[in-house]
């Protein structure tokens, strides 16, 4: 058996592309009420709560023995180690957790910070696959995912920044900028946080921006594109399109996917992502 890959489940990949990959789901607490990511809660059930009677929604990291049972199942099955790659910990204490489950197991896990969520995260976990299943050993699969991470580029759209700031993922005063005069705010994950890109007067601009920013990421190498969104489909979609007119031959692989809970619960609804994942 192959170095395993572990994941969370903020990676939002499509069911297609998970098959190799083992997840760990983050808890989502809707209006009091907590269940697992994905399992439990669906990106349905946080768009109603924050569009309706606007329950509070909350998210927690899993516990560090979580992790460690995924780990100890994937080593007692014959991998010969485990990738565990996880969104940024400047955004949340996943890694913080699969780090302290990581030291019951010694050199046999390694944990790495994605520095960024969805297909950030997701993109670098299909590239540790990839060169596992080509029978490399563990330092090197971690290598590969760390060099997938410094190719892959995230920026989002959201139609306020209220959700951010409400969950501690920008600060008060870019809040308060990006609300004034009704500007929508363009954000990209600088570092591992979210920080403010740019601002647009409408939500037609900002999407479109959102394609010029993706362009000049990808440069002029081969890439994969992947498009999230929270209950706006279509929004997703045009953006799919627009995107592979621009690109032309260099779009190899494009993915549409609807964030889960975890994201959703900060970004909130209208949420419209791009990540570009150059390849090597």
């Amino acid at each position: 058996m192959p170095v395993a890959v572990v994941i969370d489940s903020t990676a939002y990949l499509p069911a297609d592309l998970t098959p190799r990959l083992t997840v760990v789901p983050l808890t989502v607490v809707v209006g009091g009420v907590q269940g697992l990511e994905g399992v439990e809660v669906s990106p349905a059930d946080v768009s109603r709560a924050m569009t309706g009677r606007r329950i509070a929604v909350q998210t927690s990291r899993p516990a560090p023995e979580q992790f460690a049972v995924t780990y100890r199942r994937l080593l007692d099955q014959g991998a010969t180690g485990v990738v565990s790659v996880h969104l940024s910990a400047e955004l949340s204490g996943t890694v913080e957790s699969a780090s302290l489950a990581s030291a019951e197991f010694g050199d046999r896990v390694t944990v790495i910070d994605s520095r960024s969520t969805g297909m950030g995260l997701g993109f670098p976990a299909l590239a540790a696959v990839r060169v596992a299943d080509g029978g490399a050993e563990l330092a090197e699969v971690a290598q590969a995912t760390r060099d997938a991470i410094g190719r892959t580029f995230t920026f989002f759209y959201v139609d306020t920044l209220e959700f951010l700031r409400r969950g501690g993922r920008i600060n008060a005063a870019e809040a308060l900028f990006g609300t004034a005069l009704s500007v929508k705010p363009i954000l990209h994950v600088r570092d591992g946080t979210i920080a403010i890109r740019e601002k647009v007067r409408t939500a037609s601009r900002g999407l479109a921006r959102l394609v010029d920013l993706a362009v000049a990421a990808a440069d002029e190498t081969p890439v994969d594109v992947a498009v999230h969104h929270l209950a706006a489909p279509q929004r997703a979609e045009a953006l799919a399109e627009a995107l592979a007119v621009r690109l032309g031959d260099r779009l190899c692989d494009s993915h549409v996917t609807e964030a889960g809970a975890a994201v959703g619960a900060h970004a909130g609804p209208g949420l419209a992502c791009v990540v570009v994942h150059r390849r090597p």
